[in-house]
């Protein structure tokens, strides 16, 4: 009988478990007033729609933990395991309540997590959480190395210096006069898929610092289903692309989605610019863009979240410029499975 086995009752449950789905949204939310207060609450509503739908239609493997003879979540965890590329990965999260901390819970469950990973032929594991929380010594203790970190920052619409972004949306048009921009929202054109697919892919340039990770894969039928994903899930779903005007060129892409529930809430996805394609304030033009595109269409917007390699100085500076603040950093960890 395992530790799990002997401390706590695990069980697999899904986005059909609504009292499970409420509990593990209330834990969730629980974390983060302590590991990261800035972070936004969970709604359950929220933690549905990503357990139904996930990131692209692919949806991780959840489940949580009770003590013997109650009702009452003390730890939740995530498998996520992508067969679009990297199968030989798996990340896992463990979050346990604030107050059933320091004992044993969140070993036990990363234990059952990874003997399920095991199971499924996954042999690289990773496990993050926000910088200053538990993560990081719970990670080295069980044999996890550091390996990747994020910069989460929010920009907050209303504080935007519109001059000084108009200033420089101009003089990035100057540099960019050989591209024209393109509002698209909601799901993009099926016709327009395999070249926004092909463009898309870019993001691979991205830094991943010591992260054992291929390239991931963006083959038209991923980029579909990421859309369908995000709008199932109550996103509206917002991309601006540069075209090269002499070729017909997709040359980069940003992309938001506003949450439908909560419309002063949004999240920046990809941004990226091919490479035969940069050196034009692409990025900077892209970006500004799209703050010009929400604050007509979006009025109650507040506040727009992104992460990137805190390595991305590029990018860093491309939203330091938009008025981005750092909120805090996300730490990531991983090992190798031992073979046997």
């Amino acid at each position: 009988m395992t530790a799990l086995q002997t401390q706590l009752d695990v069980r697999r449950y899904g986005p059909d478990d609504t009292a499970a789905v409420a509990a593990v949204a209330d834990l969730v939310t629980a974390a983060r007033e302590v590991d990261s207060p800035r972070a936004h609450p969970v709604t359950a509503a929220f933690w549905e729609g990503r357990l139904r739908h996930g990131w692209d239609g692919e949806t991780p493997l959840t489940y949580l933990a009770t003590l013997p003879g109650t009702d009452e979540v003390v730890v939740a965890g995530e498998l996520e395991v992508g067969e679009w590329d990297n199968r030989h990965l798996a990340w896992i999260d463990v979050q346990v309540h604030p107050t059933h901390r320091r004992r044993g819970y969140g070993t036990a469950m990363l234990h059952h997590l990874e003997a399920e990973a095991r199971r499924l032929g996954r042999t690289t594991l990773g496990v993050g959480g926000w910088e200053g929380a538990p993560v990081g010594e719970f990670a080295l203790r069980h044999g996890y190395a550091p390996s990747y970190v994020e910069a989460v920052r929010r920009q907050r619409l209303t504080a935007v210096d519109l001059t000084d972004l108009e200033v420089r949306y101009v003089a990035a048009q100057a540099a960019a006069a050989d591209y024209e921009l393109l509002r698209m929202p909601g799901r993009t054109p099926a016709a327009m898929l395999p070249q926004l697919a092909t463009m898309v892919a870019a993001i691979n340039d991205a830094p991943t610092d010591d992260l054992d990770m291929e390239d991931e894969q963006y083959p038209p039928e991923r980029v579909a289903a990421y859309e369908e994903a995000q709008e199932a899930r109550g996103h509206r779903l917002y991309r601006v692309v540069a075209r090269h005007r002499e070729t017909g060129d997709l040359a980069g892409h940003t992309v938001v989605v506003v949450e439908t529930a909560r419309p002063g809430l949004g999240a920046q996805h990809d941004t990226s610019v091919v490479r035969a394609h940069r050196g034009h304030r692409l990025g900077y033009l892209l970006k500004a863009e799209m703050v010009r595109w929400l604050r007509e269409v979006e009025p109650d917007l507040v506040e727009v979240d992104t992460g990137n390699a805190a390595s991305n100085d590029h990018m860093v500076a491309i939203n330091e410029e938009l008025g981005y603040e750092l909120i805090g950093r996300q730490l990531c960890f991983q090992r190798k499975l031992a073979e046997g």
